[in-house]
């Protein structure tokens, strides 16, 4: 397995957020967490790429209220839920935040190298590059666009391009559609699927159900902090109460 994550759980103050959640993702899938608002999804994507561990560091030093997290994270047989994030990209574990957050003032070719920051061969970084730009062509085109002249739908392919030229092993990807019109969003999606028969694995929070569905080989359904169900799209879709209560479909 690639990713395992046993019984974790995550508490700020004194309300917990993620409750004994354990699960799993294998080398090659695109598996989908989804849930409604709320329900622990983003928490869990930052704890897995050792987010949390830094916010609770960074607790430690202010007054600002208090983080605790335990149980383990393991990645690619190594366990990293006490490594720092950078660390974990080093592993090629990425994060591909929520609500797209490129540098607005950084032409697109200068957020794609922030992305290859950890890199150091500048024939690796190319090649990086150009397999982004095979991806994306519409970021070839705006290389020295300045990445907050862009469309909402081109700064979400431009937040996955950056995550791509860390060269990951395990994308995760955080509500990718957030915001965006539904052509845009269709666009989007197709990247993701081409990126998963690249044969990187992903892992993909996400809302919009109904389009998630078609294209993951499992789903995990999260509801206050707990999986509440875990399958593949048809065999979650036959359960009338979860479709209307937890997917609203």
């Amino acid at each position: 397995m690639l990713l395992e994550v046993a019984n974790l759980s995550i508490w700020y103050d004194k309300a917990i957020l993620i409750n004994n959640l354990s699960m799993g993702v294998d080398a090659g899938e695109l598996i989908s967490l989804v849930g409604p608002n709320g329900a622990g999804k983003s928490t869990l994507l930052r704890a897995i790429t050792g987010l949390v561990a830094w916010e609770r560091e960074l607790t430690r030093r202010s007054t600002h209220g208090d983080i605790k997290l335990e149980g383990t994270v393991t990645f690619n047989g190594e366990r990293i839920d006490t490594m720092p994030a950078h660390e974990i990209v080093k592993r090629g574990l990425i994060l591909c935040p929520e609500r797209r957050r490129p540098f607005r003032e950084l032409t697109v070719i200068d957020n794609l190298m922030v992305g290859a920051y950890l890199m150091k061969d500048k024939d690796e970084i190319r090649d990086s590059l150009d397999k982004v730009y095979r991806l994306f062509p519409v970021l070839q085109e705006r290389s020295n666009q300045v990445s907050g002249t862009l469309s909402g739908g081109e700064q979400q392919m431009l937040a996955v391009a950056r995550a791509m030229m860390s060269k990951p092993k395990l994308l995760c990807i955080d509500e990718p559609s957030t915001g965006l019109a539904p052509i845009l969003r269709a666009e989007v999606f197709q990247k993701i699927g081409e990126i998963s028969k690249l044969g990187i694995t992903v892992l993909l929070v996400e809302q919009e159900v109904s389009t998630v569905f078609k294209m993951t080989s499992r789903n995990y359904v999260l509801s206050s902090g707990k999986i509440i169900a875990e399958g593949k799209s048809e065999q979650l879709l036959q359960d009338e109460v979860l479709r209307k209560t937890y997917l609203g479909l």
